[in-house]
């Protein structure tokens, strides 16, 4: 198989992204909920403090980020930033609704970031790094912009055994024969999942006392119907399957993801999928 040109990989997951931003903006408040617990765990990770300066990489919604703003008040900024300009729209919605004034948006890349070396304390990247072409060159930047004694946190899903919210419907779109089964080396939400995998490329690229915590995730339904709608609007593999699928072969989808979600689904047919997320801190 000929290896898939690094450029045209980069260009496809930005169309992707920002195709998908629309479904993340409808779903905001919901990634927000189950995304929390992940959330809390980095930003209490960066004992972040009052005039510092936060970036945000590959921020989507921004809550994450948003979360970090309060706590760098009074005199400090957070640099809310996205490689795709539709998702930064929803960003700049949700800070106004939630009255959150010191922030800057950006569109930066993770793996060459347009900022000046030493120029930021402190990085958020919640599951982005595991997303790009080489999340080497991706730490190395980010270590770049850091300055000195600053510190960053990283978010990336957990072994694909451990985040059935993740592998559920996709099995069901490759059993089903609408999907192939992924690539193992390409990038992706599993391509950091692996035994030391993240702390190897952070410490690669010149970071020091890097610790990873497993996180838990939970993901609440109310039915199989809701979680299949949600991953419809949040999951890129997954919605572009959908969309090409007729109304009975959704139903057959349905019917198969129900059953494969039977040891998660209670008596009154609500659904609870569970998750781990990996949150590392590491310190520049």
């Amino acid at each position: 198989m000929t290896p898939a040109d690094p450029d045209q990989v980069r260009a496809s997951t930005r169309e992707t992204w920002e195709t998908a931003a629309r479904g993340w903006g409808k779903r905001a408040d919901r990634v927000r909920e189950w995304g929390l617990p992940v959330s809390v765990a980095m930003v209490e990770s960066l004992d972040l403090q009052p005039g510092q300066r936060v970036l945000e990489l590959a921020a989507g919604p921004g809550d994450t980020g948003f979360m970090a703003a309060e706590l760098v008040r009074p005199g400090g900024l957070l640099i809310c930033s996205d490689g795709a300009e539709p998702m930064l729209e929803v960003a700049r919605r949700r800070a106004a609704e939630a009255g959150v004034d010191n922030v800057e948006f950006r569109q930066l890349e993770l793996e060459w970031i347009d900022l000046d070396t030493a120029s930021v304390d402190a990085v958020l990247v919640r599951w982005g790094i595991m997303l790009v072409v080489d999340p080497e060159a991706a730490a190395r930047e980010i270590r770049r912009v850091l300055r000195a004694r600053g510190h960053a946190a990283f978010a990336v899903w957990d072994a694909r055994e451990r985040n059935p919210w993740a592998t559920i419907p996709s099995n069901a779109l490759i059993e089903l024969g609408h999907a192939e089964p992924p690539d193992p080396d390409a990038p992706g939400p599993f391509a950091l999942a692996g035994d030391g995998a993240l702390a190897e490329v952070l410490e690669g690229a010149g970071f020091i006392d890097v610790e990873v915590s497993p996180v838990e995730v939970l993901r609440r339904y109310s039915s199989v119907e809701e979680m299949v709608l949600e991953s419809a609007d949040v999951s890129p593999g997954f919605s572009a399957a959908w969309r090409t699928l007729t109304e009975e072969q959704r139903a057959e989808l349905t019917a198969h993801i129900a059953s494969a979600a039977t040891p998660f689904t209670d008596a009154d047919g609500s659904v609870i999928l569970p998750g781990v997320s990996l949150v590392a801190r590491a310190g520049a």
